[in-house]
């Protein structure tokens, strides 16, 4: 009986081998400095290095500093604190984040940048257990971060950074952009719910995980509104910059910015590119 078993049993256990998925590959971070990460595969697709130089970024100054300082410090192995890049949209909070990434990745090959999607800050617990044992030191940047999906995201983020019993890893700084300081819609209907869908102690409570979220990064860096002065300072940057010469720049910077009815360093790029375009001149971003 026995023998007349084994070939059955034999097919059995290579069917399930078949349907078994395949090993994840040890991801390649040798193959470049920037990646992607995508959690339904586990890969970590490369990316191109960041082209926009630190010293371009104009208007800043202060959050370039207290920036550049803390990752510089978690580079050489030292301790630094999660940071929380806030403000105004447009303000360079995420060209602040890479550039200053490129810039100390210069002098640490193992520095490596992995970028994670808003909406997919559940997975970053089993992102971070992966990060954790690997050899380099990781730079995990969430671009735009908030909770519109309610406390379940922000319970996922408050676990990956505590680490639950075995801490968090060192070998990891977890850093997000918002144009909100607490990373929550201001009110429920942001979200397209209404009040009565469920009761207030719930939304409170769900409020309350949400905003305790920021307290978690103990580098909060702040990006006000750009006043006029300080667009005019960086447009006349961008322009002396990539030898852009214009009579009455001032004034059509001024008026590009009234169309747009914002002043911003995303705008003062928005313009140098179209000055360029007009001029005939190419630009390297």
């Amino acid at each position: 009986m026995t023998h007349e078993l084994e070939p059955i049993l034999a097919r059995i256990a290579e069917a399930l081998e078949r349907l078994a998925p395949a090993p994840r590959a040890e991801p390649d971070f040798a193959a470049a400095r920037l990646f992607r990460h995508d959690p339904l595969t586990g890969r970590f697709h490369a990316a191109p290095d960041y082209p926009l130089p630190l010293a371009a970024l104009i208007g800043v100054d202060r959050q370039k500093q207290r920036f550049t300082a803390a990752l510089e410090r978690f580079a050489q192995g030292l301790p630094a604190n999660h940071a929380l890049l806030w403000g105004v949209r447009g303000t360079g909070k995420s060209s602040l984040a890479k550039a200053a990434f490129m810039h100390a990745a210069k002098d640490a090959p193992d520095l490596k940048l992995v970028e994670v999607d808003r909406d997919q800050v559940t997975a970053l617990p089993a992102l971070f257990d992966i990060l954790r044992a690997r050899a380099e030191r990781f730079v995990v940047l969430c671009d735009d971060l908030s909770f519109e999906e309610g406390a379940a995201a922000a319970k996922a983020l408050k676990s990956a950074l505590e680490g639950g019993v075995s801490g968090p890893p060192a070998n990891v700084l977890f850093v997000a952009t918002s144009n909100r300081r607490h990373l929550m819609p201001r009110s429920h209907s942001e979200r397209g719910g209404h009040a009565e869908d469920r009761g207030m102690i719930a939304l409170a409570e769900d409020a309350e995980e949400e905003v305790s979220v920021s307290d978690r990064f103990g580098l909060w860096i702040g990006f006000p509104p750009m006043d006029q002065p300080t667009y005019l300072e960086t447009v006349g940057a961008y322009a002396k910059r990539y030898g852009l010469k214009t009579p009455d720049l001032d004034r059509r910077a001024l008026q590009w910015a009234q169309l747009r009815g914002a002043r911003s360093g995303r705008v003062a790029w928005q313009f140098i590119r179209d000055l360029a375009g007009e001029l005939g001149k190419d630009l390297p971003l």
